[in-house]
């Protein structure tokens, strides 16, 4: 079983208005209501691709209850943990159109806070963790909210670790770091985030390689270096190197690009055991959510398959 867990999910409320003006009534043209959370992404497109998985996470309130009603509309099995004091986070997304063209000119972003969550719901989650066998793999997406010590993450890699479970990191590179220890079986950060980590500007293809495979003497076993519009890096553990591009398209959204790509990375690597595979689904189910307004279905992620080519680099 593949298991995605998400700290903070929330209730994604996405309008579309004329010229957003402030301190005025706003008429939305378009307006729709999405899952929202790094690690629910990762489980809805994991879905799409055929994987069956469980989300953990914490829920509170109506919002949580519609959260919950979302994630069984796509047919994905839940393990939520209900919180006690307040109430799921809603994030709303005002897109603002040109009167003439209705082309987005800009988007403002109001993201809510989310539920109290106190150390018996943390003591929960951890339970559920330890159960979780070597047979399994696990997506840690995401941040953690200001109510919940840093260090859960670190808790639940060293619970993972200590039963031989394959792992995923994909969070802020502190998170990230303070987890390499512990071994991840993949990470994903950008070449911004491995910047960030060295504290050094990357120029070439080499760069980025010496430094990721720092990433890996550090702990982790296969190291993909997300480069945008550019493709993407992969090392493995077995010190194998691909450079893979991205295919052609006109980006639309680029919410949960990065969570498709992991879904995809991990969707290949189950059913090929191929790293070189492994990446290029990555790149094209990454690429067709960012094409798309919503997350990427498996026939968007099909179409764009081909265009991606996976090079070893010698």
């Amino acid at each position: 079983m593949i298991y995605t867990i998400t700290f903070n999910p929330a209730l994604d409320y996405i309008t579309e208005v004329e010229e957003f003006k402030t301190q005025k009534i706003n008429r939305t043209k378009t307006e729709k209501i999405l899952v929202g959370g790094k690690g629910l992404n990762v489980s809805i497109v994991l879905k799409r691709l055929g994987n069956n998985n469980t989300a953990l996470s914490f829920i509170a309130g109506f919002t949580g209850n519609e959260l919950e009603r979302q994630m069984q509309k796509y047919n994905i099995s839940t393990d939520f943990i209900r919180v006690k004091k307040g109430f799921t986070r809603i994030n709303v997304k005002i897109s603002s159109l040109n009167k003439e063209t209705l082309e987005q000119e800009s988007e403002t972003a109001l993201n809510g806070n989310g539920p109290e969550i106190n150390e018996e719901d943390i003591k929960k989650l951890l339970e559920k963790i330890k159960k979780i066998t070597e047979k399994d793999i696990v997506i840690i997406s995401g941040n953690v909210p200001k109510n919940i010590n840093e260090n859960i993450y670190e808790e639940i890699c060293k619970i993972l670790n200590k039963n031989n479970v394959k792992f995923v990191v994909d969070s802020s590179q502190k998170l990230l770091t303070n987890c390499l220890k512990y071994n991840p079986f993949f990470i994903k950060p950008n070449k911004e985030e491995l910047e960030e980590t060295f504290n050094t500007k990357m120029k070439n293809k080499e760069e980025i390689i010496k430094y990721a495979i720092k990433l890996q003497e550090k702990g982790a076993q296969n190291v993909l270096i997300s480069l945008g519009g550019e493709g993407a890096i992969l090392i493995t553990s077995s010190n194998k190197k691909y450079y893979a591009n991205t295919p052609n398209g006109q980006v639309k959204n680029t919410v949960g690009a990065g969570d498709s790509m992991v879904a995809g990375f991990i969707d290949g690597y189950l059913k090929t055991h191929d790293f070189g595979k492994a990446l290029g689904m990555g790149i094209a189910t990454g690429s067709a959510s960012a094409f798309s307004q919503e997350l990427a279905t498996k026939e968007e992620v099909e179409k764009l398959l081909s265009q991606v080519i996976v090079e070893e680099i010698q």
